[in-house]
């Protein structure tokens, strides 16, 4: 099994570029990965990589020793999901990604119910709203709130999920009621724009008589955690776009209103992202069909009060 163990840490260090992030994704120190990797090199007889104190780049042996390993490792993972009894004894670790509001919300608190059903079962679960490479960054599953045009992966459809623009009160009073998305642009409203290293210039899609239409807002306040515009919002700094079930508690005590309201956003949905193969592991179909029921339930309550 050491060999196998060599293998997948030559696949996460040579994906992730950094013996130190291969490391923690595997959750050993850097020096044993170093360690498995030129033990991998010495059985090999080639090098692998050229390291040094400031770069790490794959060789050209290590570029095609990739592919095959990458097969050897699917297979692997296949083989053992195939014997493993999925209702008596279901076990190993899955690898979550989801963004952060729908992680705090809707993912995290039923992770401990899974976990009793499942004892022998670990959950990794990673909150952020940056994109997240579901391939390079070793995730079995990912949840994903947007449209998806077009993916290699495999797409599962959790939930539609309807949009709304709203704004504190106190906002509204300082800065006038905008009736619709034009009054967003041309009257400079504060927008809270979710924004994150890379992210192109922000732009709203809202709905107008004559179909859907992207306009470009702005404002001064802008962050990579949805939660963080919410609570400016609260404070009344701005005018924010957020999933319905996030905001509407705060919608029904009044502490935000609807703004923009002859232009509504879009809706959105949320997806399930998997790699196919993956979802040929019983785990992984257990957590997404266990979560699903769950967030739609949560989603459900949320809106409805």
């Amino acid at each position: 099994m050491s060999y196998v163990n060599n293998i997948r840490m030559f696949v996460r260090v040579y994906e992730l570029g950094n013996m130190s992030a291969a490391a923690r994704d595997q959750r050993t120190s850097p020096a044993v990965a170093s360690a498995r990797i030129s033990e991998l090199e010495k059985h090999l007889g080639v090098r692998l990589f050229n390291r040094t104190t400031r770069s790490l780049q794959a060789t050209e042996n290590g570029r095609i020793f990739y592919d095959g390993a990458r097969r050897v490792l699917e297979a692997i993972d296949e083989a053992e999901a195939a014997v493993v009894d999925v209702t008596q004894n279901p076990r190993g670790t899955i690898h979550v990604a989801t963004p952060l509001g729908i992680g705090r919300r809707l993912i995290a608190p039923h992770v401990p119910a899974f976990k009793e059903l499942y004892p022998d079962i670990d959950v990794r679960l990673r909150l952020s709203d940056r994109v997240i490479d579901v391939v390079a960054e070793g995730i079995d599953v990912a949840f994903h709130l947007g449209i998806l045009e077009d993916s290699t992966l495999k797409v599962r459809l959790i939930a539609e999920c309807p949009r709304i623009l709203c704004a504190a009160p106190a906002y509204i009073a300082r800065r006038g009621m905008p009736g619709d998305g034009t009054a967003l642009v041309v009257d400079g409203h504060d927008c809270l724009n979710l924004r994150f290293p890379g992210a192109k210039e922000f732009q709203w899609t809202l709905i107008t008589a004559d179909g859907p239409r992207r306009f470009e807002i702005a404002g001064p306040f802008e962050s990579d955690d949805g939660d963080v515009l919410t609570g400016w919002a609260l404070d009344g700094r701005g005018i924010v776009l957020k999933p319905l079930f996030e905001v509407a508690e705060y919608l029904r005590d009044g502490r935000l209103v609807p703004v923009a309201t002859a232009t509504p956003p879009r809706p959105t949905q949320l997806s399930s992202l998997s790699q196919h193969r993956r979802l040929k592991d019983p785990k992984v179909r257990m957590f997404t069909d266990f979560m699903a029921t769950r967030i739609r339930d949560a989603m459900r309550r949320a809106t409805e009060g």
